[in-house]
């Protein structure tokens, strides 16, 4: 991997993050004004869908799309099942079973389920500064306050296994978008998830006509979804381009951008706690970035040196 193409990946992975924790704090908001947040979901990765739809003609992808083999399509289709559908329903209702604050810190070990799963199916190992990288990050999920301990029931459960599936995603994705574009698998994810999304909101009763949103309702759905989009399409770009192990780690920081916001615009305190998460979670963005690097530098000097003994 070209050090120049490490760094266009470590960018969006860190647009991605911002993309992240600027939605997250919104839609703490967005979920307040509607009904139900299954139904807000799936609206707001419809519009996402639509958009990538429109992008994905725009730019002529459709001869892509037919140039697939069958197991491109297999893996196009789960990871619209297991990445854009599956794990919200399973991570919204158990959210309505368990505190938010569980929610969030067992959702935060994304990164490390994805690492876990990223040494055997993709090959990809970690080196020393690297791991210390991701113990920063993971302690910085430590000091988050009010945390009194897991309650081990139903609703964590179903977090977890939401957590656990998209992990899978990103082992998935990192397959395909080696010889299909990140546009079309954003496009392919988002829109059948919606439409899997839309079943089960039907099926159970509780989709919601349209008409029935005000327009509150209406423009946090638009402005969460935006933010949402320039967050699918700068992950899976990322992600196409650096080790997944990487991109997850580097995602984690969105919780410090959450966190700044919550702290300007709603609870304007900052507290020890939220600083040296703060701190943990950018030490280790910086030493996983460093790391990063050095390690692709290696990779091409070494391969350059190959090239001339040849």
């Amino acid at each position: 991997m070209k050090k120049n193409t490490m760094r266009f990946a470590t960018f969006l992975a860190l647009i991605a993050a911002l993309f992240s924790g600027t939605n997250n704090f919104l839609t703490k908001i967005a979920v307040t004004v509607s009904k139900d947040p299954i139904f807000y979901t799936t609206l707001k990765n419809a519009l996402v869908a639509v958009f990538l739809v429109g992008l994905f003609i725009a730019f002529r992808k459709s001869s892509e799309l037919r140039g697939l083999t069958r197991k491109q399509y297999g893996m196009l289709a789960a990871i619209g099942i297991i990445g854009g559908s599956v794990p919200f329903a399973l991570f919204f209702t158990g959210l309505t079973m368990t505190s938010a604050l569980s929610a969030g810190l067992i959702h935060k070990t994304l990164f490390l389920w994805v690492i876990l799963f990223a040494y055997p199916f993709l090959k990809e190992r970690l080196s020393t500064g690297q791991l210390v990288g991701v113990v920063a990050i993971f302690i910085s999920n430590l000091f988050i306050g009010g945390f009194t301990g897991f309650q081990f029931n139903l609703g964590e459960l179903l977090v977890l296994l939401a957590t656990i599936l998209w992990a899978i995603e990103n082992i998935i994705a990192k397959k395909i978008l080696a010889d299909v574009s990140s546009m079309t698998v954003a496009g392919v994810r988002m829109t059948l998830g919606s439409i899997i999304l839309l079943a089960f909101l039907v099926v159970s009763g509780r989709f919601t006509p349209l008409t029935d949103l005000s327009m509150i309702q209406w423009g946090w759905t638009i402005a969460t979804s935006v933010l949402l989009l320039g967050y699918v399409l700068t992950w899976y770009t990322s992600l196409k381009y650096a080790p997944a192990t990487y991109v997850a780690a580097l995602l984690v920081p969105a919780t410090v951008v959450t966190n700044v916001l919550s702290a300007v615009f709603v609870t304007h305190t900052w507290s020890t706690m939220q600083g040296l998460s703060a701190f943990f979670a950018m030490l280790g963005a910086v030493l996983l970035i460093y790391y990063g690097m050095r390690a692709t530098k290696a990779a091409t000097f070494s391969s350059h040196t190959h090239v001339q003994h040849s």
